[in-house]
């Protein structure tokens, strides 16, 4: 069994308009994905995030997006391998000046929203995330999504020369691929706290989950990614981390820490 890190989106505040509920979450968390800017947050939130994980000693990686602060960097965007590559590069560098000021290290790269899912559809933007990850710190981890398969994402990852984690989540559905169902589908969400404990341990387990057509799905995962933005989320959290702690208890394993298979 693996025991799964823990990781949520953090530092989604902008100026006079905050969002999440970031200081609650980070005590349960072992990995924040800060905001760089072009999504959400700004200069003072991202500095002020940095700080918070430190206090916590939770890792900090950089969370970068497509440049659509209007729509929290959910839009797709006609962007060249090029420009993609440059812009995570950016955004990396950005968060990392504001870890080194707080003391503290980058940990790791996860890409937000449409340019996540973008990159786990096309290859070419794939690879032109890796050579922002290897341009700036080859030795930083890329989390990539969790799927029923992802020989080709590991072999990409070697060509680079770069590391991934593979992310799983405890609260969405799943389709046959071990894609995330879209969340304009019924059911796409995970409301019920049984539910995403349930889902988080069979993750961790490496037990199947069952995928909207039915198929029985098994996700190599080495991180779980959790949601908090009101109180109920952070109860389930609670329950994830105490879930999973136990786990651990019982059969002695000690965390999983990724790399290439």
């Amino acid at each position: 069994m693996h025991i799964l890190r823990l990781n949520a989106d953090m530092g989604e505040s902008f100026g006079a308009w905050t969002m999440g509920m970031d200081s609650e979450v980070m005590a349960h968390v072992d990995l924040a994905n800060v905001a760089c800017g072009f999504h959400a947050s700004d200069p003072d939130v991202m500095r002020e995030t940095v700080r918070l994980a430190g206090c916590h000693g939770v890792t900090v990686g950089a969370h970068p997006a497509y440049p659509d602060l209007m729509g929290f960097g959910r839009r797709s965007m006609a962007c060249s391998p090029a420009e993609i590559e440059n812009l995570v590069l950016y955004q990396v560098g950005a968060l990392a000046g504001m870890c080194r000021a707080e003391g503290q290290s980058l940990g790791y790269v996860k890409p937000h929203g449409a340019l996540y899912n973008d990159m786990m559809r096309d290859h070419d933007i794939l690879a032109a995330v890796m050579r922002a990850v290897a341009a700036f710190d080859a030795s930083l981890p890329l989390m990539v999504m969790a799927t029923r398969d992802n020989s080709a994402e590991w072999g990409l990852a070697r060509q680079h020369g770069v590391t991934l984690w593979r992310e799983a989540f405890a609260d969405r559905a799943y389709d046959g691929q071990g894609r995330l169902v879209s969340r304009r589908e019924p059911g796409a969400v995970h409301h019920e706290r049984e539910v995403i404990v349930d889902q988080a341990r069979r993750i961790a387990r490496g037990e199947p989950l069952i995928a909207n057509d039915g198929s029985d799905l098994v996700l190599q995962a080495d991180t779980l990614c959790v949601h908090g933005d009101n109180a109920e989320s952070i109860a389930a959290i609670a329950a994830i981390r105490e879930a999973l702690a136990e786990e651990g208890r019982a059969t002695g394993r000690s965390t999983n820490q990724g790399g290439q298979p």
